[in-house]
């Protein structure tokens, strides 16, 4: 039996609460699965200790995770601090530090779940959104000058790389040929950024080339988002830069049923760092402490942990465990339209782990 080191780091608002819901679902799992062990360690960091200590994690912090197997994260945001502090001093800190450069979002409408399309329509939802994690407009150069006055001015450069596009493109392509639609869709918006976006579609039309099973197709970002809403079947892996990924994966989430349910991986393709796991719906601190966070994005989130761990029976077993809860309404949470608590379905999850489907209809969990 081995041991898999996870760090957690509960974060802010919610994040505590449905990061310590995932790990109980991840304890009960070791009973289900022979040969599945965690060795859980947990971090204070984030807006509390910030507040302490000047700082949102130590100086050492990525010291202290460098020996995670895997790193399975809350939220972070407070009310009271500046998101670019709390932001920039931990989460992007870790993922930057580390070189996670692959952001990983899939969507799908789980069973019970209705979301804000058409019936016909949402169950042809099932995508995976690639996001490039390092760069492009995220990639914190730029300043600010003359501050007070009337010529103050304030620059963020986005940063395009032909070393980091042809690597999240590699990946990207690599992710749509192991799907069963082989199926990528480029988005871009070099129609009016003309120098980084037009650098991005060279480099990724190059990396196609070596995908001739793939079908690829090009989007700008604009229209994409009214494909998503009018015509989902037609989109299975998506390729986009920094911040068109953000925007289109929560608008992903939301068409699933909601930003509760929406997991993530930041992950570091070489493995010579400990990849980033987390639910994508924020610290939502105007629900913290209530007790009706939905846990949904957490479970999903470890599902997607344990595929990074090679513990693929043991995602699979979770998401239908998931997927089992959701289609009773009984423990849907408040996000959902039900009344159920994130206990309550914790517990519901927990309680549906004993059971499984034939090998032959495992599904990933992306």
């Amino acid at each position: 039996m081995s041991s898999h080191k996870i760090a957690v780091i509960g974060g802010d608002g919610i994040g505590p609460e449905v990061v310590e819901a995932g790990v109980k679902v991840l304890e009960a799992l070791t009973g289900a699965e022979p040969g599945l062990a965690f060795d859980f360690k947990r971090f204070d960091w984030g807006s509390d200790y910030y507040r302490g200590n000047g700082r949102m994690m130590p100086r050492d912090g990525l010291d202290q995770l460098k020996a995670f197997d895997a790193i399975y994260f809350g939220s972070v945001g407070d009310p009271d601090l500046r998101d670019d502090i709390t932001l920039w001093g931990l989460r992007l800190a870790i993922c930057q530090g580390f070189d996670q450069y692959a952001n990983v979002r899939p969507t799908r409408l789980l069973p019970g779940l209705t979301g804000p399309l058409r019936p016909e329509l949402g169950r042809q939802i099932d995508w995976v959104i690639v996001r490039e994690n390092s760069e492009g407009e995220y990639a914190g150069a730029g300043g600010r000058v003359h501050r007070g006055l009337p010529i103050e001015v304030g620059l963020d450069v986005a940063i395009f790389t032909r070393t980091g596009i042809e690597r999240i493109a590699r990946f990207a392509c690599d992710l749509a040929s192991s799907r069963t639609r082989k199926l990528l869709t480029v988005v871009t918006k070099s129609n009016a950024q003309r120098h980084g976006m037009v650098l991005w579609d060279d480099v990724v039309r190059e990396v196609i080339c070596d995908y001739p099973g793939l079908t690829v197709d090009w989007m700008l970002v604009d229209a994409m988002t009214q494909r998503m809403v009018n015509k989902p079947d037609s989109i299975d892996t998506v390729l986009a830069t920094n911040l068109h990924a953000d925007i289109l994966s929560d608008l992903a989430a939301a068409l699933g049923g909601s930003l509760g349910i929406g997991a993530t991986s930041n992950i570091d393709p070489s493995r010579r760092h400990p990849s980033m796991f987390e639910p994508i719906h924020g610290s939502a601190f105007d629900i913290a402490g209530k007790g009706i966070a939905n846990p949904i994005g957490s479970f999903w989130t470890a599902s997607l942990m344990l595929d990074h761990l090679g513990e693929v029976a043991a995602a699979h077993r979770l998401m239908v465990a998931i997927e089992a809860v959701t289609d009773r309404a009984e423990f849907l949470s408040p996000d959902l339209g039900g009344t159920a608590s994130t206990a309550a379905v914790t517990a519901a999850v927990i309680g549906a782990l004993g059971f499984n489907e034939p090998p032959k209809n495992r599904r990933r969990a992306v």
